[in-house]
């Protein structure tokens, strides 16, 4: 075995006696914990080799982070080198963490073995569960793996597994997508798409990331698509046959392996120039007009993520990142677009368009699960029909406002007219959305008083206004 240098006898640290290399993209918390099961010790045990830092990280609430990751200075590597049996370059190679330094961590070759905590997705990028099976046939042992893996690489082909993010506090390591072959050949396509992004001079990563927010913002909206069924089939083909009442989860848990076929799909065609030729075309080339509703790149789009139904919805869809794309796309034709920047760089994502983590709406939905009067309840408690008709006038609202755009044109006074006539119509329906908001809410069960400090009123002024919209209702 070996001695620590925490040992009561003082004793000096011996090599390891067996050899347990690293896996490719490892983290080096996970080799730690492969390493104490090769030895029959509990983590912690083998952890006494090095002087820590800090604390390991945990999630909100308590429990340990999947994605952990230990730094180590040089004399903290030596000990692992020690231990894992294998030279400083195989874990050189195979661990991203390795040599990354830290100002907590001592430096010199005489200093004592020490170790830092870090988060995985901080000091490397994405971190994800591994495959048990390809870890068990490679090292005899099946136990849990976490590396570092890109977003488009998250398939096991041999064995039909989807390894899901890490940094979540979900207890999922992979979801079953042997059923679902579109999604292996998503990630085979992908290669080609990459090398695409290269030979057209843009990052595959940023590529990807534009893709997948555009794909991310249809999935939201898509409970409300009456037409679309590939993506609900896919998600309980991977929740096990029946997502069941458990949909709010899986469509959060689920959601990166269900529609992955469908960004590989939106990165090919972004990166097509016939597809941007077609957005130039609908722009009105060299008279530009308004982006139409059924202009043909949305048309386009849609069939080749295998929806002809698509187009208008995808093009209506103002103040996302397909129309920001689509605008730098025409902004550089036009040669508009000013000096290099985010305004005229196709591929440029803004924050607010970036794609919701996993982790961050599992905290998200937790939150809600556990407060009252919470957006769960409110779905539990809150007729559909209701919702939905919610929904609509807000939406009708937005697009209300959103045709503002194109009336600033003509004489003054037709200008204002219509402009104050768009504001009062638009106002009116989002007071009206306001208020069955409100009384929905008071429906559910929340109180009177908590929803009046919502909408900034007092419980008495609120009360008549809610009674006399329901006396409206009823005439």
């Amino acid at each position: 075995m070996f001695d620590t240098p925490n040992t009561p006898s003082g004793g000096r640290r011996r090599g390891g006696v067996f050899r347990v290399a690293p896996l490719s993209g490892e983290t080096t918390s996970s080799l730690l914990c492969r390493l104490a099961a090769s030895y029959g010790l509990q983590t912690k045990a083998l952890r006494s080799c090095w002087q820590w830092r800090n604390y390991p990280p945990a999630h909100e609430g308590g429990g340990a982070r999947a994605d952990a990751e230990v730094l180590l200075n040089t004399a903290g590597q030596e000990v692992l080198t020690e231990l894992c049996g294998v030279g400083q370059d195989v874990l050189a190679r195979a661990l991203p963490s390795w040599g990354r330094e830290d100002a907590k961590l001592p430096t010199g070759q005489d200093g004592a073995p020490a170790a830092a905590w870090r988060i995985g997705g901080a000091v490397a990028g994405p971190v994800a569960f591994g495959c048990r099976l390809c870890a068990a046939r490679r090292t005899g042992t099946a136990v849990r793996v976490v590396r570092y893996t890109p977003p488009w690489s998250r398939v096991c082909v041999r064995h039909g597994r989807w390894q899901p993010d890490a940094d979540a506090n979900q207890p999922l390591e992979y979801l079953d997508v042997r059923h679902l072959p579109e999604v292996t050949a998503a990630q085979r396509r992908w290669a080609g798409v990459a090398r695409r992004a290269v030979r057209a001079g843009a990052e595959p990563e940023r590529v990807f990331a534009l893709a997948q927010a555009v794909v991310a913002r249809w999935w939201e909206k898509a409970l409300h698509w009456e037409r679309e069924t590939i993506w609900p089939r896919r998600l309980h083909q991977v929740a096990g046959g029946d997502a069941g009442d458990d949909l709010e989860r899986w469509r959060i848990v689920g959601r990166d392996a269900v529609v992955f076929p469908e960004v590989v799909a939106v990165a090919d065609a972004l990166l097509d120039p016939a597809m941007a030729q077609l957005v130039w075309r609908d722009s009105g080339a060299g008279r530009p007009r308004a982006l139409p509703a059924d202009g043909m790149f949305c048309r386009r789009l849609g069939e080749r993520v295998g929806r002809q139904w698509l187009g208008p919805l995808a093009a209506t869809d103002y103040g996302g990142p397909l129309t920001s794309w689509m605008g730098a796309v025409i902004r550089l034709r036009r040669g508009a677009g000013g000096p290099p920047g985010y305004d005229n760089d196709p591929w440029w994502l803004r924050q607010e368009h970036q794609s919701a983590t996993m982790a961050g709406q599992l905290r998200v939905l937790g939150k809600e699960k556990k407060a009252p009067g919470s957006g769960r309840m409110w779905r539990a408690a809150v007729p559909a029909e209701q919702r939905t008709l919610i929904t609509r006038t807000i939406e009708s609202a937005e697009e209300q406002l959103l045709q503002l755009r194109g009336v600033q044109t003509g004489p003054t006074a037709d200008v204002a007219r219509q402009l104050l006539r768009t504001l009062r119509h638009s106002a009116g329906l989002i007071e009206n959305a306001w208020k069955r908001t409100a009384l929905a809410a008071a429906n559910a069960g929340v109180p009177l008083e908590e929803v009046a400090q919502w909408t900034g009123m007092s419980a008495d002024a609120l009360r008549k206004v809610l009674t006399a919209g329901q006396a409206d209702d009823a005439g």
